[in-house]
């Protein structure tokens, strides 16, 4: 069980939360709704807490320290490049982070642009030193894993017919994962 730390019952006015919002920026990246949150957590009980968040973040963004935009871009370009995560992780995560649609669209969409699925989910496969799968269970294994790092099933499935994965297991796998979208929809 970890500590937490005690509860402050520290009144913030602009110049302090605004040094606190600094703070948290340059230990981390954030987007404007993860530092909301943070400093939610410091003025929530402040009757005037909302208004300091949003005079906060306004300065915040105009002098360029807060931009979800450059966030996502960032993001985005690094995940592709050093994670080689596949398009559909990217989105996932950047909305996790409350990024909004539009700008993740159109960021994500700049980063992938010309980047070929299947060479980067063997870049991918390579990353995690996975090798061809000997039987079932390890296509199976193989198959989850490249989804959950944001690869289409398409793609996975072109990547296993080539390491000569049986054709059943093939369409097993594509219908567990209709069937999971179909279960979260």
């Amino acid at each position: 069980m970890g500590f937490r730390r005690s509860r402050s019952t520290k009144t913030y006015d602009e110049a302090s939360l605004y040094e606190y919002a600094v703070g948290a920026l340059s230990r981390k990246m954030r987007t404007v709704a993860e530092l909301k949150r943070l400093m939610r957590e410091r003025v929530r009980l402040q009757d005037n807490g909302a208004e300091l968040i949003e005079t906060v973040v306004e300065r915040l963004k105009q002098q360029r320290y807060l931009n979800d935009t450059q966030y996502a871009t960032t993001y985005s370009h690094f995940r592709q490049e050093n994670e080689k995560f596949g398009r559909i992780r990217v989105v996932q995560d950047l909305k996790t982070k409350g990024i909004h649609s539009d700008v993740i669209e159109k960021t994500v969409g700049a980063a992938y642009a010309g980047v070929n699925e299947e060479k980067l989910a063997r870049e991918f496969l390579r990353k995690k030193r996975s090798a061809k799968p000997k039987d079932q269970r390890e296509s199976a294994r193989i198959f989850r894993r490249m989804i959950r790092a944001g690869f289409s099933s398409r793609v996975i499935i072109k990547v296993l017919k080539s390491w000569d994965v049986d054709e059943e297991t093939l369409i097993a796998l594509e219908q567990e994962t209709l069937d999971a979208e179909l279960a979260a929809h």
